[in-house]
């Protein structure tokens, strides 16, 4: 069955309802809370508005198909500043309401895994943003994914910048934190694979504010090509410039943050004709399409994978409580693992046992600004 924008703004949460009657939540005095960790302040506040947008854009359309169990779903969120210790605190002060069923926490590998222990103690379903692919096996049963990790982005980087732009003398920029060590190993590893080991393997500090040593190291490698992993778009920003303003100008592969609408802003032309893996593509699927002109209208601005996996996230974690019938953590964690070829804007959700919905990716360039959807690479294995 083909899914329209129509009904994918609708809701589709309702096709996954489990037989209840439905009540009035106002009658009952009575809502379903979901908890979210987001960056209100510190660096990544802008993309922290968008996730936020993302969310009660999917709570509006499930209250819209009925609400979770009759009722009201109701969103509660706390600003975890864009640090560890500040998701830890967010998450301490969510957890402690025994009435939220369900949880936000980052896209941000390192601050999840900070957050870890904590979700593991208490025993209820995070849904997470994160990509470090060692998230979803280190024995928590709580955490579930709602985007690629990047076993599969390191081999999509390396596939296409191998075999489709036909480069093999690579180097491999990341940040030192959880996710750019993570991603940096993985993209590393897919070359291997390809015959293509990296000429360089340069690591760099977050907020940094001078990459002048960075892209000198790139410049006098030999390198042909560049792949990338940042965490946070204003260093891709200040990099992407200086790279530009010291003559290099090789082909550039970078994880998502290179086709994030911050990194665009900030960067301007310095990212113009580079290539990036994108967990959200607009023009991928019908359902991303539909996401896409559902953002549009209510936010005013283009959306990306930042807004696109809470969409996500909130709009299955509530057809799961329904789907489940119950609150019960135990429960609702059986429902998520069960579902298979549900259409989001991120993609087509598939969970494995191990909690990741998304096992693919999508290539994308950008075209003076406008990012223009290339093909979608997906993996069984």
């Amino acid at each position: 069955m083909k899914l329209t924008r129509r009904d994918f703004a609708a809701g589709v949460v309702a096709g996954l309802a489990a037989p209840h009657i439905i009540t009035s939540a106002r009658a009952q005095g009575a809502t379903i809370k979901i908890g979210m960790c987001a960056p209100v302040t510190g660096p990544a506040a802008e993309s922290g508005r968008y996730a936020i947008q993302g969310a009660k854009l999917a709570l509006e359309a499930v209250n819209k198909a009925g609400g979770i169990l009759g009722k009201q779903a109701e969103l509660i969120i706390e600003d975890d500043q864009t640090t560890n210790p500040g998701i830890v605190l967010a998450f301490s002060k969510l957890a402690a309401q025994s009435d939220i069923v369900g949880f936000l926490g980052s896209i941000r590998s390192t601050q999840v895994h900070a957050m870890a222990p904590d979700v593991l103690k208490l025993g209820k379903p995070v849904m997470i943003g994160g990509t470090d692919p060692n998230l979803t096996h280190m024995g928590n049963q709580w955490l579930f994914r709602f985007r690629p990790n990047d076993s599969y982005s390191g081999r999509v980087i390396a596939e296409y910048g191998v075999n489709t732009l036909g480069k093999k003398k690579w180097a491999v920029l990341h940040s030192t934190d959880a996710f750019g060590t993570a991603g940096g190993k993985a993209l590393t590893a897919a070359l291997e694979k390809l015959g293509a080991p990296p000429l360089l393997d340069q690591g760099y500090a977050n907020q940094s504010q001078d990459f002048t040593p960075v892209v000198l190291a790139i410049k006098q490698s030999g390198a042909d090509i560049l792949g990338s992993y940042f965490t946070f778009e204003n260093d891709l920003g200040i990099f992407a410039r200086q790279l530009r303003q010291l003559g290099v100008n090789i082909p550039w592969v970078g994880s998502p943050s290179i086709v994030n609408i911050t990194a665009l802003k900030l960067a301007g032309p310095a990212l113009y004709n580079t290539y990036g893996v994108a967990d959200y593509a607009e023009d991928s699927s019908e359902a991303s399409k539909a996401f896409g002109k559902l953002y549009r209208d209510a936010v005013k601005v283009a959306p990306d994978n930042q807004s696109s996996w809470p969409y996500d996230a909130v709009t299955v974690l509530a057809a799961a409580i329904n789907k489940a019938g119950s609150t019960e953590p135990a429960k609702i964690r059986e429902a998520i693992l069960s579902i298979k070829k549900f259409p989001g804007a991120e993609g087509e959700y598939n969970f494995d046992q191990n909690g990741d919905g998304l096992h693919g990716y999508n290539i994308v360039k950008n075209d003076k600004g406008n990012i223009v959807f290339d093909k979608h690479i997906e993996f069984n294995d």
